[in-house]
């Protein structure tokens, strides 16, 4: 009865519009004052989970991020990958997709990178004679790298998110997962996932013939020679060089993930207001108030979901889901597929981080029962949340991209199966063969990571 009180009350609360994040914490209110339990325990469990020093790097990510996005960052990318890739056949496409790459992992977000580069790159392609569809396509596929960098917000929840579950992988007990490892655990599937993007924005280039005159004949651009690699490449570095500063200290032990993400902030700080002397007062003060806005939501949203993680734990809902699908299947492939399946499917309607912070606590734990790790485990859902970005019926990052390019969601999936399967590949890779995810970060740490 609890369990139907809290999915119904949940399910309804989202049909009549209400956020997320009040959706759920009214509807585990309403469980607690179902089964008599004191509400002070509600408020408890909720300040509890976000009670966590390693919170922390939240805001600081967030933060270096929107000073990037608002520091001209994204205009000096854009002209290096340009220089580089853009004299070959849909070079402006290809550009696009190693701009998305470079400025994704500057700011840490899918949504932020399809609006920042997205708004410039895809009026761009249209003009230069490429279609809406394909332009749309390429820049919003291209964003998902923010969710797997090391600047991921979405990393920090999930990190977060996964505290306090324990279990047993490959016959070691594990608590828990270590930030610094998840940090190097999505460089391989993103240069996988960017690398196969890159090719199909090749192929369809070839196949469509983009890009087009109005006349039909194509167009061609010439290499600009190294020269001007060399000046775009030194304008662009000072705004990549975030990435290194978060890697090389975790990886030298010179700072934790957060105190890592603070310098980050301090370095951004500095290049946007004395290097690139490109951040203005109003800028500033933009960046600011919406990374205290996107703090304040997915503060709230994780402490919720800490309540929600009580009510699981209380109503054992972990183990009746274990129960269910190993009543279907017990082969380890197949339970997988299941967990992948399930996930893909809840990306397609839920919010990134309301994702990652609900199923978790869920499915990690039956996961680890069949020795995937938390690090792995991590890339798995972030793989699957990101297909979800640019899937309907929501497709957030998809939605934002259609509506820069003046084009229907159902133009742009028609040629979407191909970067679709960028993803899924990705996804398969990183469950049945754990070191794509593992091995940089047991390389980097010196010890297994799982």
């Amino acid at each position: 009865m609890e369990l139907a009180i809290l999915s119904i009350s949940f399910i309804v609360l989202l049909v009549l519009g209400v956020p997320v994040s009040f959706a759920l914490g009214l509807a585990c209110v309403l469980t607690y004052l179902h089964e008599g339990l004191p509400i002070a325990t509600a408020m408890q469990s909720m300040i509890s989970g976000i009670n966590a020093f390693s919170f922390l790097a939240v805001p600081f990510f967030i933060l270096s991020g929107e000073l990037m996005l608002h520091g001209g960052i994204a205009d000096r990318i854009l002209k290096f990958a340009q220089a580089t890739v853009g004299h070959f056949r849909g070079g402006l496409g290809m550009a696009n997709v190693v701009a998305c790459t470079m400025f994704g992992g500057v700011s840490g977000s899918p949504t932020a990178d399809t609006s920042a580069m997205g708004g410039v790159v895809i009026p761009l392609m249209k003009r230069e004679g490429y279609s809406a569809a394909y332009a749309v396509n390429v820049t919003t596929h291209s964003s998902l790298a923010g969710a797997l960098m090391p600047t991921s917000t979405n990393m920090i929840i999930y990190a977060l998110a996964a505290q306090g579950i324990t279990g047993m992988v490959a016959g070691n007990s594990v608590s828990g997962v270590s930030i610094g490892d998840l940090l190097f655990s999505g460089l391989i599937p993103v240069l996988w996932v960017m690398g196969f993007v890159l090719l199909t924005a090749y192929w369809q280039a070839v196949r469509f013939g983009f890009p087009r005159r109005p006349d039909g004949s194509t167009v061609l651009t010439k290499f600009p020679g190294w020269a001007e690699v060399g000046r775009t490449f030194i304008g662009a570095l000072p705004g990549l060089f975030v990435i290194l500063i978060i890697l090389g200290c975790v990886a030298k032990g010179i700072a934790t993930a957060t105190e890592a993400a603070a310098i980050a902030v301090g370095y951004s700080l500095v290049l946007t207001l004395f290097v690139y002397r490109s951040m203005t007062r109003a800028k500033l003060f933009t960046a600011l108030s919406r990374a205290a806005r996107t703090t304040g939501v997915v503060l709230l949203l994780i402490g919720v979901s800490n309540m929600l993680r009580f009510q699981m734990a209380y109503l054992s809902i972990p183990d009746a889901i274990e129960g269910i699908l190993e009543h279907a299947t017990t082969v380890p492939w197949l339970m997988l597929l299941y967990i992948n399946i399930i996930q893909v499917f809840l990306g397609t309607f839920v919010d990134m981080a309301a994702h990652i912070l609900i199923t978790t606590p869920l499915f990690l734990p039956l996961a680890m029962h069949y020795d995937v790790g938390p690090v792995q485990f991590g890339i798995m859902i972030l793989l699957n949340c990101s297909l979800g970005l640019v899937h309907p019926p929501i497709g957030s990052v998809q939605f934002i991209g259609c509506a820069i390019g003046d084009v229907s969601i159902g133009e742009t999936t028609k040629i979407a199966w191909p970067y679709y399967l960028a993803i899924f590949s990705a996804i398969n890779i990183v469950t049945y063969f754990p070191a794509f995810s593992t091995w940089l970060p047991s390389l980097i740490s010196g010890h297994p990571v799982f």
